[in-house]
């Protein structure tokens, strides 16, 4: 057996689950072929240590003839988590926040990290030779990450996701379903390749609810999370024009939320090994789902949502920094001159407005609306109406969202200004 053959066609030939590492082969195409051969011996021990997925990957450390690993059984963690003792394993000072700064972030430990990791927690790391030493390149680094989260599961604290839902989805023939969600396919894809045009950066993530899609920015921090909700604007563009000319079912109506929350993210078993692409779940997607519940057709809402992100200073430093749902809106509206020039359905646009709506005062300003949505559990939640006006060159601008005095308050039995 070849290992020195990283080809994408060695790869298939060598591993047999070629398509996650033809994605590290690209990643890897700088690195010498003995050093790929070790990554590729590397997948194949973590994918026999993840055991069909019975078992969990948590972190690694490198070491001077390969690396350690820890691994738990899958369903231990959520028995960490709730600290129940697994039969007297569990020691009492791992806490649940101990588990989660675990699977949160980067899962390199260094090997004193890693001995008291293991200590902790009662679990003696796998050693795991490999034909010669890693090279601590970081490409070589990332690979290994990206492969330990591949067999994980990975927490994050603040994550924007975005859920399209298509306005009477179960009233549709099989046929007609079918073309409407490829049309909303096609509209995301359009807008991926639209924002990519403009050089800005978004590396989105889809997951399906049925009716619908859960979409994600794979990237972290303040940036990426804004880019998310440009992206959502511009695919509900895509679908308002495609709408316009189409007289038939293809093109769906669609209502959509916005919200940052924490979820898990996950890879699926799929036959004998993980999904290349990624799951999640968490609170951020449940209460898009209890919001959207509410939401009227054509309808934009905003989670009343409390973040710390990564941003960059003004010396271009990173730092956390904290937004509310409000102020989020207004670094959006004030990133949007990177869409300057974008282009929809052969025009221009020269303009985008995006905020959040609420009843005109007597200065003439408007407060935002908070919008008190109960769900079928009894539980509050709180959002804000959303607008996004598009104006182009020459030809009418694209209006998303419905206006303030449109809402269809019955929806929302308390309904109090806010700001």
């Amino acid at each position: 057996m070849d290992y020195d053959d990283l080809s994408p066609s060695g790869i298939h030939r060598i591993a047999g689950y070629s398509p996650y590492l033809d994605q590290l082969a690209g990643y890897a195409s700088n690195m010498g072929l003995r050093q790929r051969s070790n990554l590729v011996q590397l997948e194949r021990s973590l994918n026999e240590l993840w055991a069909l997925g019975q078992n969990s990957i948590l972190s690694w450390t490198p070491l001077d003839d390969g690396l350690l690993v820890l691994v738990v059984p899958h369903y231990a963690i959520a028995e960490y988590i709730a600290g129940i003792p697994r039969s007297g394993n569990v020691a009492q000072n791992v806490s649940s926040r101990f588990i989660i700064e675990l699977i949160s972030g980067e899962r390199e430990l260094t090997l004193a990290q890693m001995q008291k990791v293991s200590t902790l927690m009662n679990v003696e790391p796998k050693h795991l030779r490999l034909r010669q030493p890693l090279s601590s390149h970081p490409v070589e680094t990332k690979i290994i990450e990206k492969m330990i989260r591949r067999y994980g599961i990975n927490f994050v604290a603040s994550r924007a996701v975005t859920l399209f839902d298509i306005v009477g989805f179960s009233l549709l023939t099989p046929f007609e379903q079918m073309t409407q969600l490829n049309s909303l396919s096609y509209s995301l894809n359009s807008a991926h390749a639209k924002m990519l045009e403009q050089d800005v950066k978004i590396n989105f993530a889809r997951s399906t609810t049925g009716d619908g899609f859960y979409i994600w920015n794979r990237d972290n921090g303040l940036e990426a999370n804004v880019n998310l909700y440009h992206f959502m604007h511009i695919v509900l563009a895509d679908n308002a024009i495609a709408r316009s000319k189409s007289a038939s079912k293809i093109v769906p109506r669609l209502r959509a939320c916005f919200h940052v929350g924490s979820c898990y993210e996950f890879h699926q078993a799929e036959g004998l090994n993980p999904t290349i692409h990624d799951f999640i779940v968490g609170d951020v997607t449940i209460d898009l789902a209890r919001m959207i519940d509410a939401a009227s057709p054509g309808q934009i809402l905003v989670g009343d949502f409390h973040a710390e992100l990564i941003g960059d200073t003004h010396d271009h430093e990173q730092s956390q920094v904290h937004l509310d749902a409000a102020t989020f809106l207004e670094r959006a509206q004030g990133n949007l001159s990177k869409l300057s020039g974008l282009v929809l359905s052969g025009e221009r646009v020269t303009a985008i407005k995006c905020y959040l709506t609420g009843e005109r005062l007597e200065s003439g300003d408007f407060d935002i609306r908070k919008l008190e949505i109960r769900d079928k559990h009894g539980l509050t939640r709180t959002a804000y109406n959303a607008k996004v006006n598009i104006y182009r060159e020459l030809a009418e601008p694209i209006l998303l969202g419905i206006e303030d005095r449109k809402l269809q308050l019955e929806h929302f039995p308390e309904v109090a200004p806010s700001f």
